[in-house]
């Protein structure tokens, strides 16, 4: 016999819901406009860890990170108004990387509604051009219906984030009513007659090059993707902050499409005649501003995979477009027959070389050389560890001497947000705490979400941050010196003891303030057995690897 149908309010269904579709962590800032919810929380702890932060921008970034190591919807709980729009950063971030999240926000009652309440706002307008999904629960026994849909929408096609509205009054209502099944992802795949022109193609070619981006990836994918690589001995470059989709040890991955990008990868970009682009949407950065693809239509042969039939065509158009998500694309490209030798291999090759020669650092002006420290810092994090980092010039240091060692060892957003990687470092951890987490945030960008320091401590989270101490905004002022050398004005940033105010918070903090002092320090921060917090402190000459102050206004001489 079925057993009755119990009477649960709104928030215990909708706690329920999630548990039914696998969430096992949520991150939220309490607000009272979702109390019902966090009352049944309280029930739920052995199942879903309730993560309290400390501004909802890194509690919606966390949710986003966690999205993306998981593979299923990052779940965040903000309330209404000033909590929603501080949250909607992460919503931003979501959609720009096609990260799966879920962004609960608290409502007013309904029927306070359409009159300016307190902190009220409506939140399918703003929302509605951000998200994939935005609605609003107005009746609790249709709370199972809504979440299912929101996981299916989720991680279906493009993945990318939906937002709930949740009425106060109605998660305090009771309603009987069933849990829905768990939600199973729909993946689209590779049509074999689109499979079959894109081997001709291919084997048509002179110099192929394999692009690699976007959302949805697994594991398994990208051991598909490598081998498929491997077997046609094509030279493989990813999408801006995409690199762990191919381990960077691979000897045919050729480096990073994104700002900062080799400019020998750029040619080479140019002088493909057939490019195969599977997940990247082919965007601004990927293509240095939609320079390197002609639009709409490509010198080059192009082969474009997306999981999103909307993407396929909206920029480029494609000779072979292909509607398939990853792992299934993957396992098609893969089972490919494979020639016998391939007429590219000095090309290829010779891709592979400028990308080795790319990971040396030019010396650094000032007493301490990052891209030492970097070089340093790949030398003894094991292939395992996972690296943070938000927006900012000193992320260029990160991204070229540093390689990265397979799927989920970076987190970093497409999106070019500020803040995103101390939350993102706590997501990690949380996530994996077998595993090292390294931060990596500029001044500016450290204290944009500072303040989630205290989340690590209360969590017991031992990450290692690394604050990039140059005392300005730094991207902001290389174009500012490119276009108004010398005329400096809103860059300069008075800073705080960083270090000090690591320790304030309980954690581990020492500044470095020459390259020698870096490795000693660093030992010491991770066998500290809490979060630690190393300063450098840069030189405001060094812009990025390749340009100085002195160089640029140089050039405008």
């Amino acid at each position: 016999m079925n057993e009755p149908i119990r009477t649960r309010t709104g928030g215990q269904i909708l706690v329920d819901a999630l548990r039914v579709n696998g969430a096992d962590t949520a991150f939220c800032v309490p607000g009272e406009s979702f109390l019902a919810a966090i009352d049944a929380f309280h029930d739920a702890a052995a199942d879903i860890r309730l993560v309290v932060c400390r501004q909802e921008g890194g509690a919606a970034h966390m949710a986003e990170a966690h999205g993306k190591l998981t593979g299923r919807p990052g779940i965040c709980f903000v309330t209404r108004g000033p909590g929603a729009t501080n949250a909607s950063i992460g919503v931003h971030t979501a959609r720009q990387d096609s990260t799966p999240l879920i962004l609960f926000v608290g409502q007013v009652a309904r029927e306070a509604m359409g009159r300016e309440a307190w902190q009220e706002i409506d939140y399918r307008h703003m929302f509605g051009h951000i998200a994939k999904w935005v609605d609003q629960i107005d009746d609790p026994a249709r709370i199972p219906e809504y979440v299912n849909r929101a996981f299916h929408i989720a991680t279906a096609g493009r993945p990318g984030p939906v937002v709930l509205a949740l009425p106060e009054d109605m998660l305090a209502q009771e309603a009987a009513v069933a849990d829905c099944p768990p939600y199973r992802r729909a993946q689209a795949c590779p049509d074999p007659a689109a499979m079959a022109e894109l081997a001709e193609r291919l084997q048509a070619a002179e110099r192929p090059l394999v692009m690699l981006g976007g959302g949805g990836w697994t594991r398994q994918a990208s051991e598909d993707i490598a081998a498929f690589a491997q077997a046609h001995d094509l030279p493989v470059a990813c999408a801006f902050r995409r690199q762990d989709l191919l381990d960077n040890r691979h000897d045919h991955y050729c480096g990073e499409a994104g700002l900062g990008m080799d400019p020998r990868l750029a040619a080479r970009i140019r002088e493909a005649d057939f490019i195969l682009a599977v997940g990247p949407r082919l965007g601004e950065t990927t293509t240095n501003g939609y320079t390197l693809l002609d639009v709409p239509r490509p010198r080059q042969v192009l082969a474009h995979v997306h999981a999103d039939p909307q993407e396929l065509g909206r920029v480029y158009h494609a000779d072979v477009a292909i509607n398939a998500a990853m792992p299934a694309a993957a396992r098609a490209l893969r089972a490919l027959p494979a020639p016998q030798a391939a007429r590219w291999r000095a090309w290829t090759r010779q891709a592979r070389a400028d990308y080795l020669a790319h990971l040396e650092p030019p010396a650094m002006p000032g007493e301490v050389d990052f891209g030492r420290i970097m070089v340093q810092l790949r030398e003894r994090l094991p292939p395992q560890a996972i690296l943070t980092n938000g927006a900012g010039n000193y992320t260029l240091w990160v991204q070229r001497f540093y390689p990265y060692r397979g799927l989920r060892t970076q987190l970093a957003p497409t999106s070019g947000t500020m803040g995103y990687g101390l939350p993102a470092a706590i997501a990690a951890k949380l996530a994996h705490p077998e595993r090292p987490v390294v931060c990596f945030a500029g001044d500016g960008c450290f204290l944009m979400n500072g303040q989630e320091l205290a989340t690590a401590m209360q969590y017991g989270l031992n990450i290692l941050v690394i604050v990039v101490n140059n005392g300005m905004y730094g991207s902001i002022r290389m174009h500012q010196e490119r276009h108004y050398p010398g005329r400096v004005c809103a860059t300069g940033l008075a800073n705080p003891d960083f270090a000090g105010l690591a320790r304030a918070y309980g954690a581990h903090g020492e500044v470095v303030a020459r390259t020698e002092e870096f490795l000693p320090a660093y030992e010491r921060a991770m066998a500290a057995g809490r979060p630690a917090l190393i300063e450098l402190r840069v030189s405001q000459e060094a812009l990025s690897p390749r340009l100085t102050i002195s160089g640029l206004r140089g050039q405008g001489a």
